[in-house]
């Protein structure tokens, strides 16, 4: 009972390396949160057999992943009602206790966007402060769903060596290869557990004419053959790897263009092949950026290299402005520290790189999200119908 609970209890990353699919931190004024928050607070009152419907105060955190596949990860906090959850209404049509007789509550939800069935809560835990009694927590799970794993549980191993042993057994590799980075994964609870884990492999000083199995000894070789796997395992309920099926392609490396001569291939964000390519993009985007304050990249996203007449590589990132002005600054440095709270840019950059001529030319694109700096938004009790819209914090009183 214990390991199910670890594993209900447990959320998904998202399965694709795309911006759209990396966690974004979006403004709390937005309609599609207000849907889903309302979702999930309807569904922590739904779970109250007695007392009063908890209404909601303000939103202090919101994340949106996914592009198909739309999950909000929110944070909000809620204050006690005068309705009671048996009365019929819902928390908007009701206001305020008196905040000495009040309970409080902090809340964390997971809520999935579906076409055409609006918003589906996934999990929620919900920490309830009664006015003159101790902390009490609520939780839901979804069974059955997809739920976000943000930090792989210590269950995944078993499915992760199985996927790295079943690499070494069965690929042409001279070397054997060990675990770098878990990218992304999924889990699903069915009568037993599917599993979508991606991640990357390196290949280590350990040859297999020398070593049947990976050991402390086997070290990454930093200019080694980098490669990203795709597994897809079901685990049934006595916890055996009943099904297995494995994709992996060549990222990096000596022979990284093995596949296809000339293509543009996938490569780590975090390459150090890609640090020349990305300083002078974003050198060219304070250039051509009237900005008062320089840009620096804050997120690489997405990356490709392309084998031309030299390298050729395009890379998606996001630049946030920094607390140096151009005024006070004659360039960029590496104490110049982002603003959180400035405007940010999503941008792509083509860059072409000529390493025996100390050639390097990039032409960069950048639009702006347009939005406002985030802050928590705050709600009256009662702020308008059913179906009301968020309240900015400047205009709540």
């Amino acid at each position: 009972m214990k390991l199910l609970a670890i594993l209900f209890l447990c959320s998904r990353l998202l399965t694709s390396f795309t911006q759209e699919d990396q966690p974004q931190e979006i403004d709390c004024n937005d309609e599609d949160v207000f849907k889903a928050v309302d979702a999930a607070l309807k569904k922590h009152n739904d779970g109250s057999k007695s007392g009063n419907q908890f209404v909601l105060y303000r939103i202090t955190e919101v994340t949106k992943t996914g592009d198909q596949e739309i999950f909000y990860s929110v944070k909000y906090e809620i204050k006690e009602g005068d309705c009671p959850v048996q009365s019929g209404k819902t928390w908007q049509d009701c206001d305020y206790k008196e905040a000495e007789q009040a309970a409080t509550g902090a809340c964390m939800a997971t809520i999935e966007k579906i076409p055409n069935v609006e918003f589906s809560v996934a999990t929620q835990t919900c920490n309830i402060t009664s006015a003159k009694g101790p902390v009490v927590t609520s939780q839901y799970d979804c069974y059955g769903c997809l739920h976000p794993i943000r930090t792989v549980p210590p269950d995944f191993d078993p499915v992760l060596r199985h996927g790295i042993e079943h690499f070494n057994n069965h690929t042409g590799h001279s070397h054997l290869f060990a675990l770098k980075e878990v990218k992304r994964a999924q889990r699903q609870v069915v009568s037993g557990w599917n599993y979508e884990v991606t991640y990357l492999i390196q290949q280590t000083s350990c040859s297999k004419e020398n070593f049947k199995f990976l050991t402390r000894h086997c070290k990454a070789l930093a200019n080694g053959v980098t490669d990203e796997c795709t597994d897809l395992a079901y685990v049934d309920p006595q916890l055996r790897i009943a099904s297995f099926s494995q994709k992996c392609q060549i990222l990096s490396g000596e022979d990284f263009t093995m596949g296809c001569p000339g293509c543009p291939i996938e490569i780590p964000a975090n390459s150090p092949n890609l640090k020349d390519a990305l300083t002078h993009s974003i050198t060219n985007l304070n250039a051509e950026n009237n900005a008062t304050f320089y840009f620096k990249i804050d997120i690489v996203h997405r990356a490709t290299s392309q084998v031309v007449a030299g390298m050729k590589y395009f890379i998606e990132f996001t630049a946030r402005e920094t607390t140096c002005s151009k005024e006070s600054n004659k360039e960029l440095t590496e104490s110049c520290e982002i603003n959180k709270h400035g405007e940010m840019l999503r941008c792509t950059a083509d860059v072409y790189v000529v390493p025996w001529e100390n050639k390097i030319e990039s032409t960069v694109k950048c639009q702006s999200p347009g939005k406002k700096p985030l802050r928590p938004c705050m709600y009256k009790a009662r702020p308008r119908e059913a179906g009301a819209e968020p309240t900015s914090e400047n205009m709540a009183s």
